[in-house]
């Protein structure tokens, strides 16, 4: 077994396919499919349950990928080490984050890079849960998110800013009386058409959060995985949205109501897997000090 075979079985487990894994790999499709059959044939067991539509791990294969993992970051760690005792930083680090706030790493990535140009940044972006689950799994270096106290066990955090959300409307719409850009309570925004985030989105946990200590209830108009969807729904007075100032601020032409009392708010925080960093996710966490 060598670290190459490694890759490629981590690689078709992620990409649920021996397609996809070849195009990753930027290799042929059967030179995939002959490694994880020369490894299986190793191992004297299957790794894949192979069907006509899709591949699916095996319980072997539950069992290797996780292993798999640590040993492909043993190995990036190793020559990290290497690197850096001769006064170069190299390797990759997989950034971990939520719509919204993957702006905000621009000057530490921007640091980064300046002090260390041979380290490789590969940002994902998906819902706080699958985020913390890469987080577990090994997949994502560290993450930028919010998380509530809960799904912070077993991780390390450090906070980064804690911030109010505002509700946003389309320009001149008058709310709760108030007028234009006026505050407004969590019972008024009830009564107009909301537009909501996906569920699982760190956004639509902290709203709903709101709601519920308030005793207010809801119902969702719209709902949509996309920020810019959100706004543009909102420009055109199909709705209201509940979001972070600092989002809403990209949307200079939308007013914008800040909450009488009870508004929800979110802690953006950096995550990290205990245990010791490997040489380049600490030369970035440095910079977001």
């Amino acid at each position: 077994m060598d670290l190459r075979q490694i890759k490629v079985v981590v690689a078709v487990a992620e990409e649920g396919g021996f397609t996809a894994a070849a195009q990753r790999l930027h290799v042929v499709q059967s030179a995939v499919s002959s490694t994880v059959r020369a490894l299986e044939r190793e191992l004297g067991t299957p790794l894949f349950d192979r069907t006509t539509h899709r591949v699916s791990l095996t319980p072997a294969g539950e069992a290797f990928v996780p292993a798999a993992r640590a040993t492909l970051r043993a190995a990036e760690q190793a020559r990290s080490a290497v690197d850096a005792a001769r006064g170069q930083l190299r390797g990759r680090v997989t950034v971990g984050t939520m719509q919204g706030v993957w702006a905000d790493l621009h000057r530490p990535l921007a640091a980064l890079r300046a002090e260390h140009p041979g380290v490789v940044v590969r940002l994902r972006q998906g819902a706080v849960t699958d985020i913390r689950q890469a987080l577990r799994e090994g997949t994502v270096d560290l993450a930028v998110v919010a998380l509530d106290r809960q799904q912070q066990r077993g991780l390390v955090t450090r906070l980064l800013a804690r911030e109010e959300m505002v509700l946003v409307s389309a320009p001149g719409r008058v709310l709760g009386g108030a007028g234009a850009g006026g505050r407004v309570t969590l019972a008024e925004a009830a009564r107009l058409p909301l537009v909501d985030f996906t569920p699982g989105w760190a956004i639509r946990l902290a709203v709903d959060r709101a709601f519920r200590a308030a005793a207010v209830e809801r119902e969702s108009t719209f709902e949509v995985n996309d920020i810019v969807a959100a706004s543009e729904l909102v420009r055109a007075d199909l709705g209201v949205c509940v979001m972070p100032i600092s989002i809403a601020d990209r949307f200079p032409d939308l007013d914008k109501h800040r909450f009488d009392r009870h508004a929800p708010s979110w802690k953006v925080m950096v995550v990290q897997p205990r245990g010791e960093a490997p040489p380049a996710v600490a030369a970035l966490l440095r910079h977001m000090a």
